[in-house]
């Protein structure tokens, strides 16, 4: 390995390092395992996937004919549901020819980010973040720029972005409905967004790409909608995923959406078709592809989600703890009781609660909390919220 590919390993590891060290925890990983215990750390489901979902999987995995399992060019079927679900869930006007497919909203993210990002380019992106954005960037060979929210209310600061702006700037990158906070980002400060983004572009004399993570874009409470950057700012590129609705994380189906009126989308599109080709970042497996129009139209049981977060905010907040009510996405993020929220979530563990310290999405002092965990782990858990909060409160921490 030469020194510069070292140094260049070393920075992204480096911007991992708070999620390394909750997820590799030994005191925390010791009970991942335990069917006894209650895991909130991530959105993984905890029980067993939908069955139509996997009926789905198990009819498309059927051969119909020589080529099924063949190399693969972009199944139109699939171009065409994704495109139509889409139209319908934002109310702007997509075409088969607008979607890109790729493995997840990760592999979209890391199609986007080589695609329109230079060496040496700054993309902004948005603090708290998912776990990997730092790292997509640097693997694109760009320079992270890291713009917080708001205190309180989670909000995007348009003023920060704005400042953050220089000649070098080529993306901004946000997410909305935003893991961890559930904040939906709406329009007023989208459209705000997009009017920095366009004096940038005019300043620099050259475009600033908005691209826009709406991994949880369908998970949603309270009957709020999604608002996408894209209805505002021509040159967004939209990343989607199934992972979340069939909450079928480690079945790869996603895809970038190009919006109406985007400019250049002829060689945007041509430049993610190479991008696939170059670095192995290709598209979903066929059966994911044969199945996407059935699976565009499954979702999970939000009703239900609604209802855990309901309970587990009433219960929490009786408890003392502070936490606000997300619009969307599958967390809850309540403040510990102590500063050191890895003392803390490595107290919970030890009476086999499983969550996700704050450090973890560069929320020291936090904790989040995934409601894909089940009734009963939620039944188990509440009781051990309480009591390790009154314990580490009287100073005596178990």
């Amino acid at each position: 390995m030469s020194d510069e590919v070292a140094r260049h390993l070393s920075g992204i590891i480096e911007s991992m390092r708070g999620f390394l060290a909750a997820m590799m925890d030994p005191e925390m990983g010791r009970h991942a395992a335990d069917p006894a215990a209650s895991n909130f750390i991530a959105g993984n489901p905890q029980e067993l996937a939908m069955p139509q979902y996997v009926r789905t999987l198990q009819r498309w995995a059927e051969p119909k004919d020589k080529d099924w399992f063949g190399y693969k060019m972009p199944h139109r079927a699939a171009l065409a549901a994704a495109a139509e679900g889409l139209s319908k869930e934002l109310g702007l006007s997509f075409g088969a020819d607008d979607i890109v497919l790729t493995r997840g909203a990760h592999g979209g993210l890391a199609a986007a980010l080589t695609v329109v990002v230079d060496p040496g380019d700054e993309v902004i992106f948005i603090s708290p973040p998912w776990f990997f954005y730092e790292a997509l960037i640097l693997g694109a060979r760009g320079k992270p720029v890291k713009v917080r929210v708001k205190p309180g209310g989670f909000d995007l600061d348009v003023d920060a972005i704005a400042a953050a702006i220089s000649p070098r700037t080529r993306a901004v990158l946000i997410n909305t409905p935003h893991n961890p906070t559930g904040r939906i980002f709406g329009e007023d400060t989208l459209r705000a967004v997009a009017s920095v983004l366009e004096k940038g572009s005019a300043r620099n004399g050259r475009p600033i790409y908005l691209i826009s993570d709406e991994a949880y874009s369908r998970i949603l409470f309270d009957g709020n909608r999604m608002i996408t950057p894209g209805a505002f700012y021509p040159r967004s590129l939209l990343v989607h995923t199934y992972s979340k609705s069939a909450l079928a994380p480690g079945q790869r189906l996603g895809y970038v959406a190009l919006p109406p009126g985007i400019p250049g989308r002829d060689q945007l599109r041509q430049a993610f078709m190479v991008e696939g080709f170059a670095t192995g970042n290709m598209l979903p497996d066929a059966i994911m592809q044969y199945a996407l129009p059935e699976i565009d139209a499954m979702s999970i049981d939000l009703e239900h989600l609604q209802r855990k977060r309901d309970r587990m905010l009433d219960a929490l907040r009786e408890m003392g703890y502070e936490v606000h009510s997300p619009q969307a996405t599958f967390y809850l993020l309540p403040k510990a009781p102590i500063a050191d929220d890895m003392r803390f979530a490595r107290t919970l563990a030890a009476q086999k609660v499983l969550v996700l310290p704050g450090v973890a999405v560069e929320m020291p002092g936090y904790f989040r909390i995934s409601l894909t965990a089940t009734d009963a782990m939620i039944d188990r858990a509440l009781p051990v919220f309480a009591e390790v909060r009154s314990g580490l409160a009287a100073g005596v921490a178990r």
